[in-house]
């Protein structure tokens, strides 16, 4: 009797478990400015390109050469940047998004790719006057 009352009591357990564990489709990551933050610079050196007038701002992390990272707000930063040439190693602060373009690529995509592109809101940019 004891025995027929744990064997139900564990089948229903193993019905109930699975569904009150499975928490639906994993979320698809947002993309662009002011969406999922995925992580903050702070003070990131970086070789920060760009041309006059302010039609686009990207740089590549010093430690990161395989990542691109496009400004979110070019023409509220291209003032700070007036002083440096397009190569410079600056300092970059700000939030980080996925690109679009690359998270609709990647999802066609079955191997991970070492090239990634980012969107990032820049908060500070500037020249390490201590570094070198």
């Amino acid at each position: 009797m004891r025995g027929k009352i744990i064997r139900k009591i564990l089948v229903v357990l193993i019905i109930i478990t699975p569904l009150i564990s499975y928490s639906g489709c994993k979320k698809q990551a947002k993309c662009g400015c002011g969406k999922d933050v995925l992580y903050t610079l702070t003070n990131q050196q970086a070789y920060v390109y760009f041309s006059e007038p302010a039609a686009g701002i990207t740089f590549t992390s010093v430690g990161d050469p395989y990542s691109t990272y496009n400004f979110c707000n070019p023409s509220e930063m291209f003032p700070k940047l007036k002083d440096y040439k397009s190569g410079d190693i600056l300092l970059v602060s700000g939030y980080v998004y996925w690109e679009c373009n690359f998270v609709y690529q990647s999802s066609n995509y079955q191997y991970q790719t070492y090239y990634k592109v980012y969107m990032v809101e820049v908060t500070d940019v500037y020249k390490n006057l201590y570094g070198k």
